[in-house]
């Protein structure tokens, strides 16, 4: 009886719904799909404005006016850390990071809508920003808070507010 329920199930669930001649609709891909049915946030459509981390690594961003300010930190413990803010400019999923007094530190990040993945490979300009063999190679992180406030509150372990005015 069971056996028969189920066939049941899954030959109405292979019906076309009364639509004529097929799929109307072109096939999505997984993240488009899981976007349109909210599941995953629309890179597009989100502010970056927030406090984002993973385990003791933070990134913090503000909007200052047009343009959004960034603060990085890592900790590795043991005084092994990176600290630096910045500059950062989206496009679509994409952030363009500039990150130290110079900006010399330059970088491309992923961006999905709440995760942010920064690259396995940064430039040598990237390395006054850390301490003994810390790096922000890989430092990928969780939006925690859309909060402007509790973003521009963080501050590394000088106590530096790196998303501050």
């Amino acid at each position: 009886m069971r056996a028969a329920a189920l066939l049941l199930l899954l030959a109405l669930g292979g019906c076309s719904g009364g639509q004529s001649g097929g799929n109307g609709q072109a096939p999505q891909d997984l993240e488009s799909a899981a976007i349109a049915r909210g599941l995953v946030r629309d890179p597009d459509d989100s502010d970056l404005t927030g406090l984002y981390a993973r385990d003791t690594d933070r990134i913090c961003i503000v909007r200052t006016g047009s343009t959004y300010r960034i603060g990085a930190y890592v900790d590795y413990g043991d005084r092994i850390t990176c600290s630096g803010s910045g500059t950062v400019e989206r496009d679509g999923g994409r952030l363009r990071i500039a990150l130290g007094k110079d900006g010399g530190c330059r970088f491309d990040a992923q961006y999905d809508g709440d995760h942010i993945k920064f690259p396995g490979v940064l430039p040598d300009a990237c390395k006054p920003l850390c301490a003994r063999r810390a790096s922000f190679t890989g430092l990928e992180v969780t939006r925690l808070s859309e909060s402007g406030a509790e973003a521009a509150a963080m501050r590394d372990a000088a106590g530096r507010r790196l998303c501050g005015e």
